[in-house]
């Protein structure tokens, strides 16, 4: 027994020697949001390096930012991942990002060309190795032109000796990104060097004229988006296109062997070339992965001339290194190469978030000519000043203390009081000995519901006490609730205010349900009948809307919903060719009217068939000798209906209307992806509102979770507001089987009153 005391002492010692042995044996972790050949490039550069086990993630670009934003403050993000530059400094203000110290390579600044290594250095320190830089430039179909032009306005000139259907220029010209080239040639800037809004003033004014005029003329199509325009050159109906690298990766093999790349033209009213916009892609290292030292030599791998090599390979990505020759047959590669010399590089500073949606909204009005360029483009300064407004000043944490305390107090001298009869005596023991079998079987439930609700709910209503992020996270008590309900200082039904989204929030509920309830109560009635052929087929058919994903459903409706090229302008275009009429098509997200009609259609036909399932139930517990009963008495058909059906399905739909009004209340995917909140945010519903201030206006959390606080405190109001019309007498909804004024069951009083 002596000579084996030692071994766990010995067990301990080893595995305390193996500790670092296994920590650098640990894979390094990569992230990225490649697809397709950019992706396939990673993995080859990855599967060449030797240094150690890499874990490679590709993470959607959508929710790239925020699950960085989340996993490496808590130690559980990468050691290195790749983003674009401009978010460098909102990185840096969360401690998201180091220094790459030695994984630059001796005279690595002399190697990377351009204004890549300046793009990724801040406050003197180097955040990130260059791997690519990606801007915008001229696409000609050859089929079509043969020179490049030397002016936007020669490429304006094509429209008459264009074929029919065709147009000069294609790109998103309601997009800020893509309008940036054109700013710039009038001087204009998104952001200035003080980061106020750049995109203000006589010149991009001029800019925004010359794009409506271009729109007007239908040498640009409108409101098109980046599938449009690429099913145009591919169609061959666009000479010209205005897009990126990434463009490519959409076009068909016929359409890539005819399309050219050429640097962007001057504009002939200012004499300045088109200057878009430069995005650097980087390598970067978290803190963890900076203290690494395999993690810095993967990202100089990453970062190295092999690597540069592989990319404009398999890619076709423009190298940013000047050892990486491009081939001098490669016109692609050079041609990016030679724009990116006089592209912009995006600013870095967390301001630059904060235009994008007012510079987008600003654009929209002008070019669908709901307001004049300086009304639009003052608007828009209004709102970012706005977002950028000082946070408000620290509180003092002292009142919720004592408020929580004395809530804590009072709950204690509840039970208290309640268990004090049982607390003296052995009563209360041998009920808690009773009850632990009960316990152990709810015990699993409780910790489930504890830590994915009451958690996630109580780090919410608490977050909402904050405002800031990173080191200037600060508590500011009720600040954010106080600025909400107060509208920012503006009248109350301005717009983006709390009153007038809460408007229209109650607007968009109340009308989703009404018809949810009419639609799907009356198909249901329908397919009960015995007599209906075919029921089990249609509710398959009627039951898909409901089964398909509503992110899904809410793009195609969107794309049926677009002036020029949806089904809906389609069969318009079908009505006036078949009866002589003319019939405009209807630019659907340029009025609010028209607008709010979309997202109501749309979310109506997802949620309709929710109803008539409900209803089709319901329906099958209704008592047939009651229906015959009040038949034989002489009812007619709308009496039974009336009388009898309605009453007995009541209880049954009213908690479905509920939660489809909760649901509808926070239907965030067809506000979103529909009208977008167009016109000018108009069609937001509190909860789109809510993750504006969250992802679009410099990640303000704390402000968010006030409105979704005020969400969470509306819902239940209105839900505990229901419950108690339903136990009040005279209610309309029935209970326990009898009518609501608490006379003969429902059932026996319709067939009375018949």
């Amino acid at each position: 027994m002596s000579s084996r005391r030692p071994a766990p002492a010995l067990a301990a010692l080893a595995l305390v020697l193996l500790l670092p042995g296994l920590a650098a044996a640990a894979p390094i972790r990569l992230w990225h949001a490649y697809r397709d050949d950019e992706a396939r490039a990673l993995g080859a550069i990855v599967a060449a390096f030797q240094g150690a086990e890499v874990e490679l993630l590709a993470v959607p670009f959508d929710a790239y930012a925020p699950k960085l934003q989340a996993a490496v403050p808590m130690g559980e993000g990468p050691d290195l991942f790749i983003d674009a530059h401009e978010r460098l400094g909102d990185y840096r203000a969360r401690k998201i990002v180091a220094p790459v110290g030695d994984a630059l390579e001796p005279g690595g600044e002399a190697v990377f060309q351009g204004p890549a290594l300046a793009a990724v250095r801040l406050g003197g320190e180097i955040l990130g190795l260059p791997i690519s830089q990606k801007c915008m430039a001229l696409y000609m179909n050859t089929a079509l032109v043969r020179e490049a032009p030397a002016y936007l306005e020669d490429i304006a000139a094509l429209a008459g000796a264009l074929p029919q259907g065709v147009f000069p220029l294609a790109y998103e010209a309601s997009n800020a990104y893509a309008h940036m080239p054109i700013l710039a040639a009038f001087g204009g800037a998104m952001l200035d060097e003080r980061d106020q809004f750049g995109f203000f003033g006589p010149g991009p004014e001029r800019s925004l004229e010359l794009v409506r005029s271009l729109i007007a003329r239908r040498i640009v199509p409108e409101d098109a988006n980046g599938a449009l325009v690429t099913d145009l050159f591919n169609a061959g109906r666009a000479a010209f296109v205005i897009s990126g690298p990434w463009f490519v990766g959409g076009l068909k093999d016929e359409a890539k062997r005819r399309a050219r790349v050429v640097p962007l033209p001057k504009v002939r009213e200012t004499g300045q070339p088109m200057r878009p916009f430069m995005t650097v892609e980087a390598v970067m290292l978290s803190p963890q992965g900076a203290q690494r030292a395999e993690a810095r030599a993967l990202a100089r791998h990453i970062a190295g001339a092999a690597a540069a090599a592989a990319r404009m390979e398999i890619a076709r990505t423009p190298p940013v290194r000047s050892d990486v020759a491009v081939p001098a047959d490669d016109a692609f590669i050079a041609a990016f190469t030679e724009q990116a010399k006089v592209a912009i590089p995006m600013p870095t500073s967390p301001a630059m978030r904060s235009t994008w949606e007012p510079a987008q909204r600003a654009i929209r009005k002008v070019l669908r000519g709901d307001a004049p360029p300086g009304v639009a483009l003052a608007e828009a300064k209004h709102r970012f000043d706005d977002v950028r407004r000082p946070l408000p000043p620290p509180a003092s944490p002292a009142p919720l203390l004592v408020g929580l305390g004395a809530l804590a107090l009072v709950l204690v001298l509840r039970w208290v009081s309640a268990a004090k009869g049982a607390v003296r005596g052995p009563a209360l023991r041998r009920s808690l000995a009773r009850s632990i079998p009960a316990y152990k079987y709810v015990a699993h439930a409780v910790v489930a519901i504890g830590v994915l609700v009451l958690v996630p709910l109580v780090i919410g209503a608490a977050t909402s006490l904050f405002a800031g992020s990173g080191e200037s996270l600060r508590y500011v008590g009720l600040a954010n609730f106080i600025s909400i309900l107060t509208a920012r200082g503006e009248p109350l039904f301005s717009s983006g205010s709390f009153y007038l989204v809460l408007a229209v929030t109650v607007l968009w509920t109340a009308v989703n349900v009404v018809c949810h309830l009419v639609l799907g109560v009356s198909l249901a009635l329908l397919l009960h009948r015995p007599t209906l052929r075919l029921r089990a087929l249609y509710r398959v058919l009627l039951i898909v809307p409901w089964a398909v994903p509503s992110y899904v459903t809410a793009l195609s409706w969107k794309g049926m919903f677009h002036r020029q090229y949806g089904a809906v302008t389609g069969l318009i275009e079908a009505v006036n060719a078949a009866f002589g009429t003319s019939i405009e098509p209807i630019a659907w997200f340029s009025s609010f009217t028209t607008a709010f009609t979309a997202n109501v259609t749309t979310n109506v036909w997802l949620g309709f068939p929710f109803m008539m399932v409900v209803t089709l139930g319901a329906l099958t517990a209704v008592p047939g000798e009651v229906l015959e009963a009040a038949e034989v008495d002489g009812a007619s058909r709308w009496q039974r209906l009336r009388m009898i059906t309605l009453p007995l399905i009541r209880p049954v739909l009213a908690p479905a209307v509920t939660l489809g009004a909760i649901w509808t209340f926070n239907m965030f995917n067809v506000v979103f992806l529909v009208s977008g909140g167009d016109p000018d945010g108009t069609t937001d519903i509190l909860v789109s509102e809510a993750y504006r201030w969250a992802f679009t206006r410099e990640a303000q959390y704390g402000y968010a979770a006030a409105y979704s606080v005020l969400i969470f405190l509306l819902l239940t109001l209105a839900t505990r507001d229901w419950r108690w019309r339903r136990r009040t007498p005279g209610s309309f909804i029935p209970q326990g089987g009898g009518a609501a004024d608490g006379s003969a069951p429902a059932p026996v009083a319709a067939t009375e009153a018949v």
